[in-house]
């Protein structure tokens, strides 16, 4: 399977000019993630790439685009309440036509996996943040899509469990070879994780620079190689060179 390509993509909204020419790539199990200031239109890429909206212009390529390529998990769990743990993992297999019976039996081995098992009948607010977003995180990629799209999925956690969910991510990761990209406003988030980060401009977003991150993993839990050190700090200088302020 080959990655994704999107070139050359504009978008304005209600006049407002959100995304100038941006292009960018990610090869077939790679880890790619986008850096930029607040509404620069981070979260607008990833929602014209599930469709929910259309660019002006520009080429969104992927051999499954118009099937349904991609998974998307957004910045909240967005669990509903009212269904219990295993049916909202389920809920986009159901959405697809799959009856609930076989989505249920599909996604029995993964609540395993993803340290869930023992849960499957409890509703949401009886989970701690980290489950949930395990549940968040398996409902997303439980759909089998040859891309993930992660919009700020550990951004509501604190601190410590964020450490924790970063780690079992990377793992899960590293082991299913996912091809994943990650909205994240954190640097030091994306240098621990990725493979390759694009920094974004301020609205309307274009790319002003791509790092290639080489240290060895895992980068999670320990401190960061002097390389990825200094990656970290030339995105921190390129991000604050044109914030404006």
């Amino acid at each position: 399977m080959s990655g994704l390509r999107i070139e050359d993509l504009s978008l304005s909204l209600d006049g407002v000019p959100v995304l100038d020419r941006l292009s960018l790539s990610v090869r077939s199990g790679e880890f790619v993630s986008i850096l930029g200031p607040s509404g620069c239109g981070k979260s607008t890429l990833l929602r014209l790439l599930i469709g929910e909206i259309a660019p002006d212009r520009g080429l969104i390529e992927h051999p499954d685009a118009k099937s349904g390529a991609f998974a998307f998990m957004p910045q909240r769990d967005a669990l509903l309440p009212w269904r219990r743990i295993i049916d909202n993992v389920t809920l986009g297999l159901e959405i697809e036509g799959l009856p609930r019976r076989e989505a249920r039996a599909k996604a029995a081995p993964m609540m395993v996996e993803f340290g869930l098992e023992g849960f499957e009948r409890h509703l949401p607010a009886q989970l701690s943040g980290g489950m949930r977003q395990r549940a968040a995180l398996l409902r997303t990629v439980i759909q089998g899509r040859p891309v993930q799209l992660l919009d700020e999925p550990f951004g509501a956690l604190d601190a410590l469990t964020r450490s924790r969910i970063q780690l079992w991510f990377e793992q899960r990761w590293q082991a299913a070879g996912w091809t994943t990209l990650l909205v994240t406003h954190d640097v030091r988030e994306a240098v621990a994780l990725s493979d390759r980060i694009y920094v974004l401009s301020p609205r309307p977003a274009r790319v002003i620079a791509e790092f290639a991150v080489t240290a060895p993993r895992p980068r999670l839990g320990r401190p960061l190689p002097e390389a990825a050190q200094a990656i970290e700090q030339q995105i921190l200088d390129t991000i604050f060179a044109t914030s404006g302020d």
